[in-house]
């Protein structure tokens, strides 16, 4: 039976021209920069810093010149925990405890920041006019390198802004990094296939109606594109209430429960497009007055008047830039049946943030491509809402995975939410970024809460690594 179904080659639909001078260009002219984004450690972030971190991204942003897409993207893959067990020197109980963690699942974080300028025209663009559904794709010409000067100017304000925050940094990827090299994948064809280990070869991709799949797996996407999906408030942080008590709290970024708390392969894309704001605000004002003229026609008419002058009010009263925002969740599974239960995963974490989980099955394949890193400018413009600067970044992911001392000398503890071994140093090293200044220690706990065991498993490592040190022991 002959195959009648419309198929395509990836090298006719490939939206990017070049990489050059770690600058990403499309075929439809856009300038793409691309970065790696550090965030502090989860559980590590008091309420006043996550508000320090929402006014850095705030300010970085407004930097930007008009007409520019902001994409943040983060990746959360699951991976198992392999020790190093060829070290000869390792004692029995060492290497007990390194096979005890072997093939321990977790799920490691990756965030990437891409910075895009396009053109009004572009913005504008609907999910028709996206490159999928163009049938040959003719490269245009950069023409204006003013604009293009500004705009690299000001990604390295942006940039500056970021790193002198002192709890996010940001690193520039090189053109290897982006389009990979002969033994090293890039992030481009890391995207396309979905993994983070190098791809020998890139494999087929089914776009339809019904779902998107790409090799065995089976994509499942959830979408906040409109307001009536948002909840009533956001904030800069929220309570973690399993790790909080009476008297003290855990604080987590308000999209936390898409980010490390949900245990699933998913990317979390966020974007901000930053239009003109003046001609946004003026196409309200003639929009509510059509909209007071036919409010005796339909009630309506009259609250969706009420809507915008409350909107155009906050505005011009705290002078408030005028964005729009999307934010999606793509997981993926490499079953059917699996893909019910992320479906029903991802819902109930958005539902935890008060947001109504849309799926989104038919958006699918264009907002995957969309996604591409330096192809945010074919992102289609009735998938976005307009809100604010400052109520957009709220719903940044801002933690990311403990992360393993660079001192060589610690012990080995375990990661809160996974289990997964991490070596800490907290002997030296808070010496050297000033936290403290003597490596005294005290261990306070209830009886029965593992305070000698603890001790026994520092002094153990200690004497291993060939540390001398006076113990002294109170109990009480």
């Amino acid at each position: 039976m002959r195959n009648i179904r419309k198929s395509s080659t990836l090298e006719s639909k490939f939206p990017l021209l070049a990489v050059e001078q770690g600058c990403i260009i499309s075929k439809d002219g856009d300038i793409t920069v691309a970065y790696e984004v550090t965030l502090p450690e989860i559980f590590t972030v008091t309420s006043q810093e996550y508000e320090s971190v929402h006014a850095a991204w705030c300010k970085a942003i407004k930097v930007l010149p008009d007409y520019s897409i902001v994409h943040k993207q983060d990746w959360f893959v699951k991976e198992n925990y392999a020790p190093d067990l060829q070290n000869s020197d390792m004692s029995f109980l060492s290497r007990s405890y390194e096979r005890h963690f072997n093939e321990r699942p977790y799920l490691h974080h990756q965030c990437y920041l891409f910075l895009t300028k396009t053109t009004k025209e572009r913005m504008a663009h609907q999910s028709n006019f996206s490159t999928l559904c163009r049938g040959h794709i003719i490269p245009k010409k950069i023409k204006d390198k003013e604009t293009v000067a500004r705009f690299l100017d000001a990604v390295e304000q942006f940039a500056r802004i970021i790193n002198d925050s002192g709890y996010i940094s940001l690193r520039r990827l090189t053109d290897e990094e982006i389009t990979g090299t002969e033994r090293a994948t890039g992030l481009v064809g890391k995207y396309l296939s979905l993994s983070t280990e190098n791809v020998q070869c890139l494999e087929d991709m089914e776009l339809s109606a019904s779902g998107m799949r790409i090799g065995n797996k089976h994509l499942c996407l959830h979408t906040l594109s409109q307001t009536e999906d948002l909840p009533t408030e956001v904030s800069t942080d929220n309570r973690f209430e399993r790790l909080s008590t009476d008297r003290s709290d855990c604080r987590l970024s308000f999209a936390a429960p898409v980010g490390l708390l949900l245990s699933c392969n998913h990317i979390y894309n966020q974007y901000v497009f930053i239009d003109n704001s003046d001609e946004t605000l003026q196409k309200f004002e003639k929009t509510a007055r059509n909209m007071h003229s036919l409010s005796r026609y339909s009630r309506q008419n009259a609250i969706n008047k009420e809507w915008i002058d409350e909107y155009l009010n906050e505005a011009h009263s705290q002078g408030l830039q005028s964005v729009r925002a999307h934010f999606n969740v793509l997981a993926w599974g490499e079953e059917l049946e699996e893909l019910k239960h992320l479906r029903n995963d991802v819902g109930s974490q958005l539902a935890s943030m008060e947001c109504v989980p849309r799926h989104n099955t038919v958006d699918c394949p264009t907002l995957f491509w969309a996604a591409i890193p330096g192809n945010e400018g074919d992102f289609p413009s009735e998938e976005s809402f307009h809100t604010f600067i400052e109520q957009s970044v709220c719903l940044f992911t801002e933690e990311t995975n403990y992360m393993d001392s660079p001192s060589p000398f610690g012990i080995k503890m375990a990661d809160r939410i996974s289990g997964k071994p991490l070596h800490i140093d907290i002997s030296d090293l808070p010496m050297r970024k000033g936290v403290t200044t003597n490596r005294n220690k005290f261990v306070l706990g209830p009886s029965g809460s593992g305070k000698s065991f603890f001790m026994n498993h520092l002094v153990r490592q200690y004497y291993e690594q060939g540390t001398h040190r006076h113990l002294l022991y109170l109990y009480g």
